[in-house]
């Protein structure tokens, strides 16, 4: 039976936005606890591509399975998670990619959804913050997923962000979602 498409975000208001991912279940992966098995020999790629033993997944539907089952460790590794085995997975920047953003409202009522490459449904706000860093090659936006998992910030959709926070006129520039203000500038 084929996975059903993520739905379209446009097409979707905030309110249903907010209820998918309210439904959306994710497996207990924090109470999982068994032995280190080794390496899965997958990768995740900057550009939020999944590989396994050097080729890019190609079925979207097995990257959403094995990223339900992706955790953080306390030591900052990250690994896919069963109740019987623990396997240990390459990211070379985040696990996920925010690739789409719809906002509604305007300052501080504004509220921002985000669809991540794994097709999953955010708004951002207190439990799903937003960070920026400057490095070399330019700023990183991050989007925090859940139990420190983040997406990176598409470049197309840092700079519907970056437009937002220059019409706001705000001192640091920043945007507003589900009442909390984030500042597009690094947090010292």
């Amino acid at each position: 039976m084929p996975t059903p498409l993520p739905p379209d975000l446009a097409s979707l208001s905030l309110a249903e936005i907010a209820r998918l991912a309210e439904e959306s279940r994710l497996p207990p992966v924090e109470s999982w606890n068994p032995e280190h098995c080794g390496d899965s020999e997958m990768r995740i790629a900057r550009d939020g591509t999944w590989h396994h033993q050097s080729a890019p997944i190609g079925r979207a539907a097995m990257v959403r399975l094995f990223s339900t089952i992706l955790r953080r460790e306390p030591d900052g590794r990250f690994v896919l998670v069963t109740p019987v085995e623990k396997l240990d997975i390459e990211v070379e920047d985040a696990p996920f990619t925010a690739v789409e953003m719809k906002a509604e409202g305007q300052g501080e009522s504004m509220k921002l959804a985000f669809r991540l490459n794994t097709g999953d449904l955010l708004t951002a706000g207190p439990e799903h913050g937003l960070r920026f860093e400057t490095r070399e090659d330019g700023p990183r936006p991050y989007l925090h997923v859940r139990r420190g998992l983040e997406a990176l910030i598409a470049r197309p959709v840092y700079y519907e962000l970056a437009e937002i926070a220059l019409a706001n006129g705000s001192t640091p520039p920043g945007v507003w979602s589900n009442g909390a203000f984030f500042a597009l500038e690094p947090q010292a």
